[in-house]
């Protein structure tokens, strides 16, 4: 936006009679990705474009469009017109930006590369000097607040502890900005944003139970171990799944054929009775204790499955299997996934984590005390 703005493909445009500010042509921009190698040809530069307006980043100036067309219409950065959505998220990630790039320009900075267990770590600050430096530059007005403002950056992926260990405090503990803000990004990188994240959503996903045939008799599950190979695992050891689906023979004689229901089937209504936000479990007082938990993969998988976002929670678990077996429960919410921090996380990031780790997976979850 203020590169078109300094290119001025950004500006005051005058059609049928009405101005129309800060505004810029479809078709004009377009040119500009490809001689500007944003974008290798016009249709890449226009799904990135749509990419755009899927996000409410830009939109058409009468809204009468909701596709990006490449033509001569005219479109606008919200940001320039007022309309752009500030929900939670955004301004926190504003509010992250800004105090980097403030950090970054200061004389004698606190962020400086810093060694932990042999390991460098770029962009660091131990937790009470980013405290002292809130409250000294008026940006929290008491070390309480600070403390707050530095919790809800590390909730929302701006900062993290070097290892993921920990939550921010006002302590010595060690920190970094794990968003660098002044890397330079190609708009390109937003076509390949969710790239990491399908791997949940596909067939071979361990975290849906899914049945290899829709039959009732049928008992068997597909699943993945974890090096990745797809196995066909009959339920003898899992009858109980069988009672649930309404069938008390525990063995399955017929070979199965290799049928997936659709995603729907496996991504269920919420079991959870409302929404609990991240703020409301690490308050202190709330009614909620924290567990670890040690889960061994087996052939079939780790049996269960992840669901939600900020925080996720337990959706359902396989009763004959390792996190059954683990203590683990369904409505649980996942706090940390083989010691990472994950509250700020959405099941499809948590869900790739557990796949590529080890088989051993560690898992610290909160549970609602009764």
């Amino acid at each position: 936006r203020l590169r078109l703005h300094d290119g001025k493909l950004i500006k005051d445009r005058r059609y049928h009679l009405r101005t129309y500010p800060n505004c810029f042509v479809a078709k004009e921009l377009t040119d500009w990705l490809i001689d500007h190698k944003e974008a290798p040809d016009r249709e890449t530069g226009i799904r990135l474009m749509q990419k755009l307006m899927d996000h409410y980043i830009i939109h058409h100036v009468c809204d009468e469009h909701s596709d990006y067309k490449d033509a001569k219409l005219l479109y606008r950065f919200r940001k320039d017109d007022g309309t752009f959505p500030l929900n939670k998220d955004v301004k926190v990630f504003v509010r992250g930006q800004s105090l980097y790039e403030k950090l970054v320009g200061a004389e004698g900075s606190i962020l400086k590369v810093r060694e932990e267990n042999s390991v460098k770590y770029q962009r660091t600050f131990l937790g009470c000097e980013m405290v002292d430096w809130l409250v000294q530059e008026g940006e929290a007005e008491s070390r309480k607040e600070a403390v707050e403002l530095g919790q809800a950056l590390l909730e929302h992926g701006i900062i993290q502890h070097v290892s993921n260990r920990h939550h921010f405090f006002d302590g010595d503990l060690l920190y970094q900005f794990w968003i660098n803000f002044r890397r330079r990004r190609r708009l390109t990188e937003l076509l390949n944003e969710n790239s990491s994240r399908t791997l949940s959503e596909s067939p071979d996903s361990p975290f849906c139970l899914r049945k290899l045939n829709p039959d009732p008799g049928n008992t068997s599950f597909l699943s993945v171990q974890p090096n990745k190979e797809i196995k066909i695992v009959s339920a003898v050891r899992r009858s109980s799944i069988t009672s649930l689906a309404g069938n008390s023979n525990p063995y399955f004689s017929v070979t199965p054929t290799l049928v997936f229901p659709p995603v729907a089937e496996c991504n269920p209504k919420s079991v959870l009775k409302r929404p609990v936000t991240n703020e409301e479990l690490l308050s202190p007082g709330a009614p909620y204790v924290k567990k670890t938990l040690t889960i061994v993969g087996d052939a079939v998988g780790w049996g269960f499955v992840v669901r939600g976002g900020r925080p996720c929670h337990i959706q359902a678990v396989d009763p004959g299997g390792p996190a059954a077996a683990a203590g683990m429960k369904v409505c649980q919410f996942v706090f940390s996934v083989n010691g990472m921090y994950v509250l700020h996380l959405d099941y499809q990031t948590i869900s790739s984590l557990i796949m590529t780790g080890p088989r051993t997976l560690v898992m610290e979850v909160m549970e609602a005390v009764e």
